[in-house]
């Protein structure tokens, strides 16, 4: 029984985004046979207890095309169908950068 026997599978890239109050994990992941998949985790802190809750989809390279699409499609109706409002987010006192931006700004505007 070797690593793969996991739950977890080996991961091959990964890319984190930070979005206000939320972080998105997309990670490439490697099957047994070594086709890849990608595993989409959002994470967010629970303020009541301090515990991350996150929740995972998976996503496998047969449906790539149709999910892309849909996503597309979603994200183009509120483009044209709501208007833009922007978004202020929260800082993230633990990012390093908002520290060295925060000592030279007054204000949290973005």
């Amino acid at each position: 029984m070797g690593d793969f026997e996991n739950k977890e599978r080996e991961e091959v890239f990964s890319k984190k985004v930070r979005a206000g109050k939320r972080t998105y994990f997309f990670d490439v992941k490697a099957t047994r046979s070594n086709d890849y998949y990608i595993t989409i985790t959002e994470s967010k802190k629970r303020f009541e207890d301090g515990q991350f809750i996150k929740h995972k989809i998976f996503l496998y390279k047969e449906d790539f095309a149709k999910f892309a699409e849909g996503l597309n499609d979603v994200v183009e109706y509120i483009k044209n169908n709501q208007e833009v409002v922007e978004k202020r987010y929260e800082p993230n006192f633990e990012d390093t950068a908002y520290v060295a931006e925060a000592s030279s700004k007054d204000d949290f505007s973005f």
